[in-house]
């Protein structure tokens, strides 16, 4: 099976510099094809690779071997929390209702892989009985802000046929308009119970967690008619690790350590559309809206 090496950094950075195409070339590599001039590139695999890799390490560069069979994928599914956006939203809420310490070290731990999902989720979310829910719309509003290249992405994969999905472990309150506003096709994530204008403390069940993410992907393929090979997903947390296992293509995006170590693919420096390159999308190909 054909593979390539693709390189990725920052976009605009440049830190994929002629010194660095000039030792690939001395290392026996050949075919080199820019995605994004100083940016991303791709090259077939050479006999000389490992050491290419071991030489650029401490650069600010991203890269990964990927198959050019059935290459670019035809659904997407992503996390929202830290990877389509740059908040934990249960995190922010916690701030809100003056608890935001308490919260934030049960996620830290949930994300780390150290808590059980459900039972994390529940207790966070009990923290935050009584609060008003038009705190949800202040904070989606004032806080909630968007990863780099996430539109870009979404509407670069539709462009060439993609379905692409938003499931989260978060709450609905917020990947509905984050997925609106992104252009996804769907969204699935948990739901709070609010009642008279107030949190409950409570998550109306099931609650979807890691199997519920992996479960999506499945599904989604399925009523599709696509098979893993056909799909990419991102995430940067423990919930994530299943789904990213099982995608044809599953990138840790900033991911936490447990994450990383978990995953082959990592996007360290790059944002979201290393996706693209990966997937062999040239920077001229990208769509915007």
């Amino acid at each position: 099976m054909d593979s390539v090496l693709v390189l990725i950094a920052a976009p605009g950075s440049g830190a994929i510099t002629e010194r660095i195409v000039t030792r690939l070339r001395a290392l026996g590599a050949d075919g080199i094809r820019w995605l994004a001039p100083g940016d991303a590139l791709e090259v077939p695999t050479f006999p000389r690779l490992s050491e290419f890799l071991a030489e650029i390490r401490a650069e600010p560069i991203d890269f990964a071997v990927v198959s050019t069979e059935n290459r670019r994928k035809r659904l997407l599914v992503a996390d929202m929390d830290s990877t389509m956006i740059h908040q934990e939203c249960i995190d922010e809420l916690g701030v809100a209702a003056g608890v935001g310490s308490e919260i934030k070290g049960i996620t830290a731990r949930a994300m780390r892989g150290e808590l059980d999902f459900d039972g994390a989720l529940r207790a966070r979310v009990a923290l935050l009985k009584g609060l008003e829910e038009r705190v949800i719309q202040h904070l989606l509003a004032n806080r909630i802000t968007f990863m780099p290249g996430g539109k870009t992405l979404i509407a670069t994969m539709k462009a060439f046929g993609a379905h692409t999905a938003l499931i989260s472990g978060g709450f609905r309150q917020f990947t509905r308009p984050v997925a609106r506003a992104l252009g996804f096709d769907e969204e699935q994530a948990n739901e709070l119970e609010i009642r008279k204008g107030h949190l409950t403390g409570e998550v109306i069940p099931p609650i979807l967690g890691s199997a519920a993410k992996l479960h999506g992907l499945k599904r989604l393929a399925a009523g599709l008619g696509l098979e893993m090979e056909d799909t990419i997903a991102v995430g940067d947390g423990a919930n994530d690790v299943a789904m990213l296992a099982e995608a044809g293509i599953g990138v840790a995006l900033h991911a936490k350590p447990h994450v990383q170590e978990s995953t082959l693919i990592r996007i360290n420096h790059g944002d979201l559309t290393a996706l693209l390159h990966l997937q062999g999308y040239a920077r001229a190909e990208f769509r915007d809206t």
